[in-house]
C-alpha cells in the first residue's frame, strides 16, 4: 500500500506542474476535465489481473517506474535522424517529439482549406470551441485507468478535420518519436480526428523510439465519423525493446459511415493496444485488421471491443499474431450487441502462428447479445509452421530458410490483403517484411524444432 501511495504522490507532483504550463489552463471545461480524470485515476490506480480486461497483462512494471513527462527536446534527434521515417506518397508528416509537436521536423506541404491537419496545442490556443464538443467526450475515463491518466495530461498530438463531402486522396502520415534519456520518461500524445459526413480520409500513426532509454507511451486517438464518411486509420507500434506502450483508439461512427482500423505490432517490451468502435448510427460498417510479431521477451496484448448500438450493421474483426522465443500475445475480442442493434452482422476471428515451444498466446473471443435478429460468429486458432507446406516447398528446391519465410509471409499477406493499396499499405507492407526476415534470420534452431517429432499438431481451434 506504500508503495501504491509513492506511485500516486509522483504522479501528483507531475501533474501539479503540468497544470500550471499547459496550454488551455484558462479554459474552464478544459481544467476540469483534465481534474476529472486525474482524480479517476488515482481513485483506482493501475490495472491489475484481478481486472477482466487485464487478466493476461501485468503492468507492474509500469506502476513501479517512476515515469517523468517527456519534453519536446529540440537538441536532438537531428534532422538526419529521422531521414529513415521519411515515407513518399503522403500528403504531409507531423513529427511528435516525447508526445509534443515538433514544427520544424515536420512538413504540413500545402493543403486545401477543406483540410486542417494541426497540433492539439494549437487548436487549444487558437481555436478551443470547436474541439470542446469531441475531445474527451468519447474515450470512457471510468472503465480505462490509462485513458483517464492519458486526459489528464492532455495537450498535445495531432488535430485532423476533413470538412463535409471532401475527399483527400494523400493519407496523412504522423510519426510520434520517443527519445533517450537518462531517466525514464512518459509521454500521453492525444489525437483528435473529425471526418464530416461523406468525407474520406487516411491517416496512419507510427510509434517509433531513438536510443534505447525506458519509455513509456499512452496514446489515445478519438476518431469522430460523420454520416457516410469513409475512414482508414493505420496504428504503427515498433518503439525500443525496452519500452512501454499503451494505445486507444476510440471510433464513433454515424449512419452509413465505413471505417477501417489496421493496427502493426513489432515492438515495444510491453503492448497494449485497444481498440473501440462504437457503431451509433444505421447501417455503418467496421473493419478491425491487426497483425502482432513478437520475438524475444515481449508482451503484446490487443483488445477490442466493438459496440454495434444501431440497427443494420456490420463489424469484421480478423488479428493474425506471430510469436516466436518466449513471447507472449493476447488477443481479447468481445463484441456488444445492444438491444436496438437488429440485423447485426458481426464476425471476429483470430490466428496465431507459434514459432517456438516457449511462445505463449491467451485468446479470448467473447460475444454479448442483447437483441434477437441477428448473425454473430467468433473462433480462433493456434498452430506451427505446417510442415506439410515446409515440406512441399522443400521438395521443389527452396531451401529450408527461405521456405519458412515465403510461408510467414504468406500468413502476414492475409492482413495485408485488407488494406486498400496505396501509400499507407506499401509502408506498412516494407516494415512487416523486414520485421519477418529478420525473424527469419534470428532463429537458427527453430527448422530442428519443427522436425522433431514434437511438431504433429496443425491448427487447433478454439471457441
Amino acid at each position: 500500500m506504500i508503495k501504491a501511495i509513492q506511485r500516486l504522490d509522483h504522479y501528483l507532483e507531475s501533474f501539479t506542474a503540468f497544470e500550471k504550463t499547459a496550454a488551455g489552463q484558462g479554459l474552464p471545461w478544459l481544467r476540469q476535465l483534465r481534474r476529472n480524470a486525474f482524480a479517476r485515476f488515482c481513485e483506482v490506480g493501475f490495472p491489475t489481473a484481478h481486472d477482466e480486461d487485464w487478466r493476461f497483462t501485468n503492468v507492474s512494471a509500469i506502476a513501479q517506474t517512476p515515469f517523468l513527462l517527456g519534453g519536446n527536446n529540440r537538441a536532438r534527434p537531428l534532422q538526419l535522424e529521422l531521414e529513415p521515417y521519411q515515407v513518399p506518397g503522403f500528403a504531409c508528416q507531423l513529427v511528435f517529439l516525447n508526445g509534443r509537436f515538433a514544427p520544424e521536423l515536420s512538413s504540413l506541404g500545402k493543403l486545401p482549406v477543406w483540410l486542417e491537419v494541426s497540433s492539439l496545442a494549437d487548436q487549444i490556443v487558437r481555436n478551443p470551441g470547436v474541439i470542446e464538443p469531441h475531445l474527451g467526450q468519447y474515450v470512457d475515463i471510468r472503465r480505462d485507468a490509462f485513458c483517464a491518466l492519458n486526459t489528464a495530461f492532455v495537450e498535445d498530438g495531432a488535430y485532423i478535420h476533413i470538412r463535409r463531402s471532401a475527399a483527400a486522396e494523400e493519407p496523412i502520415y504522423l510519426l510520434f518519436v520517443s527519445t533517450a534519456n537518462d531517466t525514464p520518461t512518459m509521454g500521453h500524445p492525444r489525437n483528435l480526428i473529425w471526418a464530416e459526413e461523406n468525407s474520406q480520409v487516411t491517416v496512419v500513426e507510427d510509434y517509433v523510439s531513438l536510443g534505447g532509454g525506458t519509455a513509456f507511451t499512452n496514446a489515445v486517438t478519438e476518431l469522430v465519423a460523420g454520416d457516410h464518411a469513409v475512414v482508414s486509420h493505420y496504428m504503427v507500434e515498433r518503439e525500443h525493446v525496452h519500452s512501454y506502450s499503451v494505445s486507444t483508439l476510440r471510433i464513433q461512427q454515424g449512419r452509413g459511415a465505413n471505417i477501417a482500423s489496421h493496427s502493426i505490432l513489432t515492438g515495444g517490451a510491453l503492448v497494449r493496444n485497444n481498440v473501440h468502435p462504437v457503431l451509433a448510427g444505421e447501417g455503418g460498417e467496421c473493419l478491425i485488421n491487426g497483425l502482432f510479431i513478437g520475438n524475444g521477451r515481449q508482451h503484446l496484448d490487443n483488445y477490442m471491443l466493438v459496440e454495434h448500438r444501431s440497427p443494420h450493421c456490420a463489424s469484421r474483426q480478423f488479428y493474425n499474431g506471430i510469436l516466436d522465443g518466449h513471447a507472449h500475445g493476447v488477443f481479447h475480442g468481445r463484441i456488444v450487441v445492444h438491444k436496438d442493434a437488429q440485423k447485426t452482422d458481426a464476425k471476429q476471428t483470430n490466428r496465431n502462428l507459434l514459432l517456438s515451444d516457449d511462445a505463449q498466446i491467451d485468446t479470448k473471443p467473447q460475444l454479448e447479445i442483447h437483441a434477437d435478429d441477428v448473425k454473430c460468429t467468433h473462433g480462433a486458432t493456434i498452430g506451427q509452421i505446417e510442415e506439410d507446406a515446409l515440406f512441399y516447398l522443400r521438395s521443389r528446391g527452396i531451401d529450408e530458410l527461405s521456405a519458412r519465410r515465403l510461408l510467414l509471409l504468406a500468413f502476414a499477406s492475409e492482413c495485408l490483403d485488407r488494406m486498400k493499396p496505396g501509400p499507407a499499405r506499401t509502408h506498412v507492407e516494407a516494415l512487416i517484411n523486414r520485421n519477418l526476415l529478420q525473424m527469419g534470420d534470428s532463429a537458427p534452431d527453430l527448422a530442428q524444432d519443427l522436425s522433431s517429432s514434437e511438431v504433429e499438431r496443425n491448427w487447433s481451434e478454439i471457441g
